[in-house]
């Protein structure tokens, strides 16, 4: 379809477009891994979705294309099927309007890549290839026109654009999903993220997801208020809950949306449709609504009340961690850490008493503790930490983010920060469930430990991740974990410049048994020493089988094959041997590096002094 005459077809009238496909997929397949491989696997079912739409009076359906593109398949496995699933997507929805007694326009949904704050964070050229890719595949098939809808960042939907736009003359709407608050991430305005988009060819622009109809009108309001452009409105169907395994949207009336319809009209929206929960009575109930009403004329009205009263967040300047750990690394004194677990119970009670001897030694600066270490339950770290420092001690609990989502990982710190004065925090990704004692559960891994260091540099710039401010700000010293041994020393060794690039402050490694191991690693990031102080992990070896286990069994831990034949030869004294190679290590640490943390051999926390 040629932009003049879609543009034509808006000027006078409102197209209705279907609602939720990936819900009314669920609700007849089940949970899926993927809705999009439905298009090879159950062709039917989303066939029939698209004519049930037909059926209720929609103008416009979209193909079942959502998320399939490169970033988002090849996790599953479905890498190679871009073009396979897409051109399947359009072949259905062809299919659905051959058999339609009227004429349908198809539109090619692109969806976000889900970028989030995942480690790997694709440049510019590889979101352009991906978009790219995925809109050709469109196209050939025979799309009329694309929906990039459910956009969080401005810049990437820009970027879909220019995809697009480098081999395409087709229509565009281009649509991003906006909070309660009115803003999209980074605090985005409609009207901000409006005068961006109209220059970009773009022939409408609009809202969807997110929020349900009332809450999206004052969008739709602010939008009308941008001059020359046309909007669309794909509104949720409400506030989902969560019953057993199901995602269940309320039961929002066909009246309900047929209102919405009737005052989205009056705003001058031009294409009118749903989001999740929407189904073919809500598409009903609007294209009855509609059914003899003209748009109204949009035209610059001034900003909304919405848009002048909320302020622009001021970024807070950069500024160095406070903690006392910090500034002892800083002034290039060494530093010293003990490694706890917490308690696998109730009772802190030994915890406090090991770690009160550990500390009155005067050796020790700081205590780090684990955060269910090999996927097993303790009791939380950060929630340890806290305990702590109310007892004047120093900590860096280490937080995973296999265990919980970006809102529970910033709900966490904040109370952590406020409530128990942390400080020091170590951003790990975690061990996989697999491994501990619950192997049928799964991780969360929303994020990574990169984008958990990404998170804390919010945090510590005042705002949430959304970009919401928070009436504060942290300072947390951030950690990050840095394997020397690794298997993968290159890809190691890109993620630590992904970390220190996200804002990182130290690093602790993996624990070391042969100052060489380090200075291997050293020679292949390049030689010279890293911008951020590291940390080496010092274990003591308690006997020969259990350096043999840990040598073989714990993944990134190197024992070298001459200490392993030393224990092995020393028999009764391994222990002996074991830990005159810990004193030695931390003995080189105090010359090459900012630090060490000394992990205690079966929690026998009054070992380490030996060490020490």
């Amino acid at each position: 379809m040629k932009i003049h005459d879609f543009n034509e077809r808006l000027k006078d009238a409102i197209l209705i477009a279907d609602g939720a496909m990936g819900s009314m997929l669920h609700e007849a397949v089940g949970p899926q891994r993927c809705f999009d491989e439905l298009n090879a696997t159950e062709p039917e079912a989303v066939f029939r979705i698209h004519q049930a739409y037909i059926e209720a009076g929609a103008q416009i359906i979209e193909t079942n294309t959502f998320g399939a593109n490169r970033f988002k398949l090849a996790p599953l496995g479905l890498g190679d099927k871009v073009q396979r699933l897409n051109s399947r997507g359009v072949k259905i929805a062809r299919e659905a309007r051959e058999s339609a007694a009227r004429e349908v326009l198809i539109a090619g949904s692109l969806g976000p890549l889900g970028l989030g704050v995942q480690a790997r964070h694709p440049d510019d050229k590889e979101i352009l290839d991906v978009f790219y890719e995925q809109a050709l595949a469109l196209e050939e098939r025979g799309v009329d026109f694309y929906i990039l809808e459910t956009f969080s960042y401005i810049e990437e939907i820009l970027l879909a654009v220019d995809a697009i736009r480098s081999f395409s003359g087709l229509p565009i709407v281009a649509e991003l999903t906006y909070s309660e608050e009115g803003t999209t991430h980074g605090d985005i305005r409609p009207s901000d993220a409006a005068s961006r988009l109209k220059n970009k060819n773009v022939q409408v622009i609009g809202a969807n997801c997110t929020l349900g109809p009332q809450a999206l009108l004052p969008i739709l309001q602010e939008l009308s208020a941008v001059d020359d452009i046309r909007i669309s409105a794909m509104p949720n169907a409400g506030f989902p809950k969560r019953e057993g395994d199901r995602i269940v949207y309320p039961k929002s009336s066909p009246e309900y949306f047929a209102l919405f319809a009737r005052e989205a009209a009056a705003l001058g929206v031009r294409i009118l449709g749903g989001c999740c929960g929407t189904t073919p009575a809500h598409i009903r109930a609007m294209a009855e609504a509609v059914k003899s009403l003209r748009p109204a004329q949009t035209h610059a009205v001034g900003p909304t009340v919405e848009a002048v009263a909320k302020p622009t967040p001021i970024p807070i300047s950069q500024r160095e961690p406070e903690s006392n750990f910090w500034k002892k690394l800083n002034k290039k004194e060494f530093a010293v850490c003990v490694e706890i677990d917490p308690p696998k119970g109730l009772s802190l009670d030994r915890i406090f008493e090991q770690v009160d001897k550990v500390m009155a030694s005067g050796k020790v600066d700081v205590i780090d503790i684990n955060s269910g270490a090999m996927a097993r339950v303790g009791m939380d770290a950060l929630v340890v930490a806290g305990a702590l420092e109310g007892r004047g001690v120093e900590t860096i609990p280490h937080l995973t983010t296999r265990d919980q989502n970006i809102i529970g990982l910033q709900a966490g710190l904040l109370g952590a920060w406020t409530v128990g004065g942390v400080r020091n925090v170590l951003a790990i990704t975690g061990d996989p469930p697999s491994v501990g004692d619950y192997p049928e559960t799964s991780g969360v891994y929303e994020v990574d430990s990169v984008g958990l260091v990404k998170v804390l540099g919010r945090l510590n710039q005042g705002t949430d991740w959304a970009g919401k401010t928070l009436g504060g700000a942290t300072n947390f010293a951030i950690g990050v974990a840095l394997n020397p041994v690794a298997d993968d020393v290159d890809n190691e060794i890109a993620r630590f410049h992904a970390k220190v690039e996200a804002g990182a402050h130290f690093a602790m490694t993996q624990p070391l048994f042969d100052p060489e191991h380090w200075r291997a690693f050293l020679k292949k990031l390049g030689g010279g020493q890293p911008r951020i102080p590291i940390l080496i992990g010092v274990w003591p070896l308690n006997s020969y089988k259990q350096a043999l286990r840990l040598n073989n069994e714990v993944p990134g831990i190197v024992i070298p094959e001459s200490l392993l034949r030393s224990m092995e030869r020393a028999g009764a004294s391994a222990r002996d041997c074991g830990f005159q190679v810990a004193r030695q290590m931390l003995a080189w640490a105090r010359t090459e590096l900012a630090g060490a943390y000394l992990i205690p051999p079966f929690k026998r926390y009054e070992e380490i002094l030996e060490i020490l």
